[in-house]
């Protein structure tokens, strides 16, 4: 029996997406958010071809393109030196060898395009300030007024939907915490440059700052580990938290110091993981996103996992296939998928926060391998064409 309505809970990338991609293929939506109002969560946000390419399916892409910047260069720099170890061109390279753009830009000027269209689309309905304490058809028919095929979990790390899937995976506090703030255009410190991506390595942390076209200032992001405040994104870093940021960056070549000392109403968030286990029930509801898989962000591919879920889910169960069976389907086609970009990020994370010897070892090999040796390893994830493109 086709598909033909979805509930989705959560209205954040992967909720928004996944309603766009179930209306391209006419399906009706209810998308039920929590908040009373869609609000920004988070700063910058980096969109890399194998998401960008989704966006345009979706005629997403070109507002958010009018407001992002494609930065000429990823770079890899040493925290303590200052020494570029890697300077990877991107721009003509991402739109050139994975045939869609790189870039980067805030985190509500996404959002804001996805909700725009959403609102625009007469098979979406969005639903705000509704707390669902139970995911089932039941509460959710009686708060839509409407029967629903598929229940789709796009709630976050903290997912409630989560709780309908029998052996689902569990969130776990990572250890590690991201320091999130932003420099207006008058403050950017003269070692940040100001078309690329730049990643300081340092031992047992990393900080990632790139330019933000909509406010011509700089996001910066510092992850380290830290203590957790619990289910919150968005703490304040205040007292004896500014206290810890300043202490990771102590052994770090003084710029930073100057530059976090002096930064304003900084935010930190503690980074959550989810492990193994099933993403749908075997029937009627499936998760998506960080309700799935939440992972860390060192391959800076969160939001990416989330756009290719949505987006391949809704290619998955249209047709004429079993509900059960395109959700089965759905979950073995993502996971290995998933699961490498997970690798991925944990590899980064060693390489990254290095210390000692292991430091210098990897210094000296990322300045001797060539670029194109680099490029080569992220054919397999920009370059991935999702199912139903």
């Amino acid at each position: 029996m086709p598909v033909k309505s979805v509930a989705i809970i959560g209205a954040g990338i992967a909720g928004l997406t996944a309603a766009l991609s179930f209306a391209r293929h006419g399906i009706r939506c209810d998308i039920l958010e929590r908040a009373e109002q869609i609000e920004e969560i988070g700063a910058g946000l980096q969109i890399s071809p194998n998401a960008a390419r989704i966006l345009s399916k979706l005629d997403v892409l070109a507002q958010i393109e009018a407001q992002w910047l494609e930065p000429e260069t990823v770079d890899l720099v040493s925290g303590l030196s200052l020494k570029r170890l890697v300077s990877l061109p991107m721009r003509d390279v991402a739109r050139g060898r994975w045939c869609a753009p790189y870039g980067v830009l805030h985190r509500s000027t996404l959002q804001g395009a996805l909700l725009a269209a959403v609102r625009q689309n007469p098979l979406c309905r969005l639903h705000l300030g509704k707390q669902l304490d139970v995911v089932d058809k039941a509460t959710i028919a009686a708060m839509t007024l409407q029967e629903h095929d598929l229940i789709v979990g796009a709630d976050g790390v903290w997912s409630s939907a989560r709780y309908a899937v029998a052996g689902s995976p569990k969130a776990t506090f990572s250890g590690n915490i991201a320091w999130r703030f932003t420099i207006g255009q008058n403050d950017i410190p003269d070692f940040l440059r100001r078309h690329s991506v730049t990643a300081f390595l340092g031992p047992s942390a990393h900080l990632v700052a790139y330019p933000l076209a909509e406010t011509g200032g700089f996001n910066i992001v510092a992850i380290a580990t830290g203590a957790n405040p619990g289910d919150t994104w968005k703490a304040e870093a205040q007292g004896k938290q500014h206290a810890l940021l300043m202490s990771q960056f102590r052994h770090w070549n003084p710029v930073f110091a100057d530059m976090l000392q002096n930064i304003a109403k900084p935010t930190f968030w503690p980074l959550f993981q989810a492990g193994e286990g099933r993403w749908h029930n075997g029937s009627d509801t499936v998760l998506i996103g960080d309700a799935a898989h939440a992972m860390m962000p060192f391959a800076a591919q969160g939001a990416a996992m989330a756009i290719e879920d949505a987006f391949e889910l809704a290619a998955f169960v249209t047709g004429d296939r079993a509900l059960a069976d395109a959700l089965a389907s759905f979950e073995a086609h993502r996971t290995p998928r998933v699961e490498k970009a997970r690798k991925r990020a944990a590899l980064n994370r060693f390489a990254y926060h290095a210390r000692g010897p292991l430091r210098l070892g990897r210094d000296m090999l990322l300045s001797v391998r060539p670029p194109e040796a680099f490029l080569a390893d992220f054919d397999w994830l920009y370059g991935y064409r999702a199912e139903g493109l």
